[in-house]
């Protein structure tokens, strides 16, 4: 039989470089999802001389191999599935079954209205109340959505950003009603308002005062919610967006820094802050670039909070995140393949060092998750924690070529987009020259290029789309919740004190014209049961409203 070797089998590299010059290859890009290129073998030559410094040990800097000397065998991740439809009366029985299964925190996904600061009778949320997300308008749909949910017991995190103020004021009278003082609660609300410009495309607000009021947030969190992760600086609707993993990790970590740099400049310790910013990242479907992707981040982080801004905590050098599977990977054609595509990525999350994670469900690309779907997906986690032996040694990819060689280039990409952000004035004046909303945009289309030409093979779209998976039961919002919640803050207008509700938001609009931190004006306007739609309007008569530039 011909092997393909001039002489037997290879004893060195460069034998072996000769023999597997001589084999074919498979017609394949042979590159990462992102278009970085793959060479067919690595070894130590593919590492810096550096390495041993910049991998270091778990718990130390630059945190390559984790942030805690002990990290799963210590403790595992928090298993936080992402909920939230309908009426707050239906979330709440959801939070409840999962955590009846196992799940071991909340969070708390916002219907569009919400998102975009509307309250459910405004022209613009007809149709839209409760379908991907909960609908919240006051603080008594904020109460009923964790009644029964011992908010000082429970991590608690929360999907939003333009009005996250707003919906953080509404959860700290929550608690007050609960008995819980806010130096109790722990969890997230995610607050990263630049991503929004860049991606998500929810906004409230222009740019300069909605990082105005995103910074009033960290200062009043670090002086009353010491357990509170006041911004969640997410690169998951990035990757969503279609950035490539570089690009994820590049913008969302200058997003970070530059959240870092507006919360120095108002004077506040860096040391007294940083400690509760955390990072959500996405999982996509490149197993090894993933996890590189989350080891570059860790080791970025730690050096730039270190020697940048002279932070002396080390627990501010430490990135905590956590990582959601790809909802953009998920085909609506033959869903059962997403339950392998999720185990994959969740998998990539767990090996890269993730704090917190959630599992896409199967029908998402169809419609909102079923019971059975989600779950199916909060079991794969379980899978993954207790029976695959991942969880046994810390960072067991660690030292190996291609992670590390991989985890270099992440880190390379990331300070060359970092170099270009710093050239045009920083990451705001970047968002409002549309410079990552342009680069976004482009590798999202070269994916799609590759995909449509069959060039990148998505199982079930482009290649073995024989046979299908057969009808999926779906969940479907009944139209009638929309009624009943605009029911709902109808009957809270008419009982509330509508002097009160006058006078909270006068004093607000006040504050936001004296440039006085709004956060406890914005828990006085919770209190008397202002809605959110009230507030948003009360605050864009001062700041006005945003409209994108166009790209191109």
């Amino acid at each position: 039989m011909t092997t393909g070797y001039p002489t037997g089998v290879p004893t060195t590299e460069s034998e072996w470089r000769e023999a597997y010059g001589r084999l074919p290859e498979r017609a394949a890009p042979f590159t990462t999802l992102s278009s970085e290129p793959v060479r067919p073998l690595y070894t130590e030559r593919d590492l810096a001389a550096d390495t041993e410094a910049a991998i270091g040990l778990p718990g130390q800097f630059p945190f390559t191999r984790g942030i805690y000397p002990s990290m799963y065998r210590g403790q595992l991740w928090t298993m936080r599935q992402f909920a939230g439809f309908g009426t707050a009366h239906e979330t709440n029985e959801r939070f409840r079954y999962l955590l009846e299964h196992g799940q071991t925190g909340l969070s708390t996904a916002f219907d569009m209205p919400s998102l975009m600061g509307h309250d459910s009778d405004h022209p613009r949320s007809f149709g839209e109340v409760g379908r991907e997300g909960v609908a919240i308008d006051t603080v008594l749909d904020m109460e009923t959505l964790f009644r029964g949910i011992p908010l000082g017991e429970v991590t608690v995190s929360m999907t939003i950003n333009a009005p996250a103020a707003i919906m953080l004021a509404f959860y700290v009278v929550v608690a007050e009603r609960q008995g819980v003082s806010w130096d109790r609660l722990g969890g997230t609300i995610q607050t990263d308002i630049l991503k929004e410009y860049i991606a998500q495309k929810e906004w409230c607000f222009p740019i300069d005062p909605a990082m105005r009021l995103l910074t009033d947030m960290v200062e009043w969190c670090a002086s009353n919610m010491p357990r509170w992760h006041p911004i969640s600086i997410s690169g998951y609707h990035i990757r969503e967006a279609g950035s490539t993993a570089a690009q994820e990790l590049a913008f969302t970590l200058k997003d970070g820094l530059t959240y870092v740099e507006h919360a120095v400049a108002r004077g506040l310790d860096v040391d007294d802050f940083a400690p509760r910013l955390s990072f959500f990242f996405n999982a996509q479907i490149d197993f090894f670039e993933e996890i590189a992707k989350y080891r570059a981040a860790r080791r970025i982080w730690a050096r730039e909070l270190r020697d940048t801004f002279g932070a002396k905590n080390p627990k501010s050098w430490m990135m905590r995140f956590h990582t959601q599977t790809a909802g953009v990977s998920l085909t609506a054609q033959q869903p059962l393949n997403n339950v392998v595509r999720t185990a994959i990525e969740a998998l990539a999350g767990v090996l890269g060092g993730t704090q917190s994670l959630h599992t896409n469900s199967y029908d998402e690309a169809l419609a909102l998750p079923t019971e059975e779907a989600v779950r199916i997906a909060l079991r794969t986690q379980q899978i993954i924690a207790h029976e695959t032996g991942v969880t046994n040694t810390i960072d067991p990819l660690g030292g190996a070529y291609f992670v590390e060689a991989l985890t270099d280039r992440m880190e390379e990409l990331a300070y060359d987009y970092f170099h270009k952000i710093d050239q045009l004035g920083g990451m705001v004046q970047a968002v409002k020259e549309g410079f990552p909303q342009r680069e976004i945009a482009d590798a999202s289309f070269d994916l799609q290029r590759e995909i449509d030409a069959g060039r990148r093979i998505v199982v079930g779209v482009n290649a073995y789309i024989e046979g299908d998976d057969g009808q999926t039961s779906l969940l479907r919002i009944d139209p009638a919740l929309e009624r009943r919640q605009i029911d709902s803050l109808c009957a809270v207008r008419a009982a509330r004190d509508s002097a009160a509700v006058d006078t909270a938001l006068a004093e607000l609009k006040d504050a936001a014209v004296a440039g006085r931190n709004l956060m406890p004006l914005l828990v006085d306007a919770a209190r008397v049961h202002a809605s959110e739609g009230e507030i948003i309007q009360r605050l864009q008569q001062v700041w006005g409203d945003y409209r994108e530039q166009p790209m191109f």
